[in-house]
C-alpha cells in the first residue's frame, strides 16, 4: 500500500490510554442524516466523557452549559438520540449504547419538520410535542 504524506507529521494522532471511539456505522447507517446537529453534538460529548461501560454522570444543566443549548433544544436532542437507540437515559445516568446490527436496526424515523417539508402540510404543535414525549423516559 502506498502511504500518502501527512500534511502535518509533527501532529500525528496517537491513541491515548483514555481513548473513546466513534463508530463508522454512524455515517454508513444514516444516523448523521437523521439526527440534528444538536443531537449529534450531545452524542459526541457523551461518547467522549463516558466510562468503559458507556455511562456518563453529567447532569442536564452541565451538559446544556457545555453544549451551549437551551432546555428545548437539549430535550429534543436527547429524545432524538433515545429514539435512534444511540443512548439510554434514566435520571441521572446516560448510557451510550452499542450500535444495532443492520438486521436489528429499525429505519430511523424522520422528524416532524422533515415530514412537513416533504408533504407540504402543516404540522400541529400537539403532534410535535407528542413526538418529543412518546417513547422516551426523560427525567
Amino acid at each position: 500500500m502506498n502511504e500518502r504524506p501527512l500534511p502535518n507529521p509533527q501532529r500525528l494522532r496517537h491513541i491515548p490510554p483514555h481513548f473513546s471511539w466513534i463508530d463508522h456505522c454512524l455515517v454508513r447507517d444514516g444516523y448523521f442524516e437523521s439526527c440534528s446537529c444538536h443531537a449529534m453534538a450531545l452524542y459526541l460529548f457523551l461518547l467522549t466523557v463516558a466510562d468503559q461501560r458507556g455511562l456518563s454522570y453529567y447532569s442536564q444543566p452541565s451538559l446544556m452549559k457545555q453544549l451551549n443549548l437551551g432546555t428545548f433544544n437539549f430535550t429534543q436532542a436527547r429524545f432524538e438520540l433515545i429514539h435512534a437507540k444511540l443512548i439510554a437515559y434514566k435520571h441521572p445516568l446516560y448510557q451510550v449504547l452499542s450500535l444495532a446490527s443492520p438486521s436489528e436496526q429499525r429505519p430511523l424515523k424522520q422528524s416532524c419538520l422533515q415530514q412537513q417539508k416533504q408533504t407540504s402540510q402543516p404540522v400541529q404543535i400537539k403532534q410535535i410535542l407528542q413526538q418529543l414525549t412518546t417513547g422516551a423516559n426523560h427525567d
